[in-house]
């Protein structure tokens, strides 16, 4: 079915949900005022519909290709990157004076939603830009973002990150691509890198790779890490691609899902590089784009969970099966609608917590506030981890919905499923997204955790009076949440480890209620905004409770089953 971007929600969620006003108060983001926002995102939506959409299929059907060292792209997608680099959306929050468009990271967020929803594969290519593109801003020199950036910002070049090797996956510090000196400036890269999105197209005039290596005598682990630029081809005096790096393509892997996003294995054979930041701080610099990433790949999450939603919604409201009332179809039937409830109620939850995120990412910028700046951190990982679970379960029910036929693969439900499973392993698991919420995102004893969590309290007592149901039982999770979080805090790491999945959910489930509950206060406590909010209240919240009894659990349980015991 067509994709129809849900621009009512966006604005809804701008005006009375996200604080999108605080955005617009700055000097940095004073010019970014709601008329504007509208419009760059309507002309986002008529992309997504008119020119992406139509590439979801193509993009399954006829994968990339790695063709004699050189990939060839799905048909279609050569065109649709084409629009993308002239509405200029891979520089959408990219610096002004480098050709970006300088918008905060809340806009971008609703327009990588939309593009996510429309076709994922060919989003992959732009979120990846995007997060090289402040990488470099914020680390580079001044050389290599006077000649990177403008053109990763038109959409002429595009940008990559290269973490991942066969020995090193999530222990990024076990890497052994190496960097020597060339003595001009310049480090000779050398080694395999694998999981590498994008990293070749047949559309761009260079591709540029952000790839971890260690120099020579470097400290073991991630201390000795450092980050280097390395072009597929190597700008001349002029900034022109010019001779041909020593690189390569070794094959495209055979995926899942995402047939149209090229994933390679990629091979470095004394490759001229120049480094990014400092000497052994790599990872500091990789993980600006990371966190970057992090946030947009639990959008894509949402993203998919929205075409999924709407897909099966379409199917829904056409299938004639048993004896439903009123149209007969099949969305009449109590537990249709519960699916179909239940997938809406869970996409706005994920998509506020996105953009409550890049809120406190712009005002974290825009102010230099430290409160600011932990909130976004502290919300990253959740949003990174239920965005992409949301995905992952509304496609899931998606399929559902339409019964046998959602396992055909003609109908194009399961693709949503197999596209968007991944999201929950790029750029750090979802387990370790936990992990980082209750280890690094703890160390302040918890101060960021209790502030969102006043917040919530406040406003659910704030609305006791117009909707007494809803309002108590939000106050009551928070509350219970708090008192979760304080026996974290207080407990040894391996025991926060043990926790950390079901309390990083019975956050966001807490907070997802908490922004249905603010819907339904600024539709006036009656409607179509106040009927999913007591479905969410009603019947997703109350998991928190059983995720609580987890978190209390800690790690003894499951560690106390040795390897043995697990495989007898």
């Amino acid at each position: 079915m067509p994709y129809r971007a849900p621009l009512a929600d966006f604005a809804f969620l701008f005006d009375h949900v996200v604080g999108y006003d605080q955005i617009a108060a700055t000097p940095l983001f004073a010019d970014a005022t709601r008329d504007v926002t509208d419009a760059i995102l309507a002309e986002a939506a008529k992309l997504c519909e008119n020119v992406l959409s139509p590439l979801q299929r193509p993009g399954d059907l006829h994968p990339a290709r790695l063709e004699n060292g050189v990939v060839r792209t799905s048909p279609g997608f050569a065109e649709g990157y084409a629009a993308l680099a002239e509405g200029g959306w891979m520089g959408i929050s990219a610096p002004p004076g480098f050709g970006g468009m300088g918008l905060p990271a809340t806009v971008t967020t609703a327009v990588n939603d939309m593009m996510s929803a429309a076709c994922l594969a060919i989003q992959l290519n732009p979120l990846m830009t995007q997060g090289q593109i402040e990488a470099l801003d914020h680390h580079a020199s001044d050389e290599l973002r006077a000649l990177y950036i403008p053109r990763l910002a038109s959409g002429e070049w595009c940008g990559t990150m290269n973490l991942t090797e066969p020995q090193a996956g999530s222990d990024v510090g076990a890497l052994r691509t190496k960097a020597e000196p060339n003595g001009d400036g310049t480090y000779a890269i050398t080694g395999q890198k694998i999981y590498i999105s994008w990293a070749d197209n047949d559309f761009t005039a260079n591709v540029c790779h952000l790839v971890l290596a260690r120099l020579p005598d470097a400290a073991p682990g991630t201390k000795g890490i450092s980050l280097f630029m390395v072009p597929k081809l190597i700008p001349d005096a002029e900034g022109n691609p010019g001779i041909a790096n020593r690189l390569k393509v070794v094959s495209l892997e055979h995926k899942m899902g995402l047939h149209g996003s090229p994933t390679a294995v990629m091979q470095y054979d004394g490759a001229t590089g120049w480094m990014v930041g400092e000497a052994n701080g790599g990872m500091k610099a990789m993980f600006t784009m990371m966190n970057n990433a992090r946030l947009g790949v639990g959008v894509q999450g949402i993203g998919v969970a929205e075409g999924a939603y709407q897909h099966a919604l379409a199917y829904a409201l056409d299938r004639r099966q048993g004896k439903a009332p009123g149209t007969g179809a099949i969305v009449e039937h109590a537990d249709v609608r519960r699916m179909l409830a239940t997938m809406k109620a869970e996409v706005f939850a994920a998509r506020a917590i996105a953009l409550s995120c890049a809120v406190a990412i712009d005002m974290g910028r825009a102010t230099g506030e430290e409160d600011w700046q932990a909130r976004a951190a502290f919300l990253t990982p959740i949003a990174k981890a239920y965005g992409t679970d949301t995905g992952i379960s509304v496609a899931q029910a998606g399929i559902q919905v339409h019964g046998g036929m959602g396992f055909i693969e003609e109908t194009g439900a399961a693709q949503y499923l197999r596209d968007v499973r991944v999201t929950a392993i790029y750029e750090g698991t979802n387990g370790i997204q936990a992990m980082d919420l209750v280890g690094r995102k703890l160390m302040d004893g918890g101060e960021a955790a209790y502030r969102l969590l006043e917040e919530v309290e406040t406003g659910a007592e704030a609305a006791r009076a117009a909707l007494p149901d809803l309002a108590g039982e939000v106050w009551a999770a928070a509350e219970s949440l708090r008192e979760a979080t304080e026996a974290l805090v207080a407990a040894p790491m391996e025991a926060r480890f043990g926790a950390a999945v079901p309390y990083l959910r019975a956050f966001a489930l807490v907070l997802g209620a908490a922004a249905h509950l603010k819907a339904a206060m600024a539709e006036g406590g009656s409607g179509p905004r106040t009927a999913l909010a007591r479905v969410h209240v009603g019947r997703i919240l109350p998991e928190h409770a059983a995720l609580l009894r987890a978190v209390a659990a800690g790690s003894d349980d499951v560690m106390a089953l040795s390897p043995d015991d697990l495989a007898a």
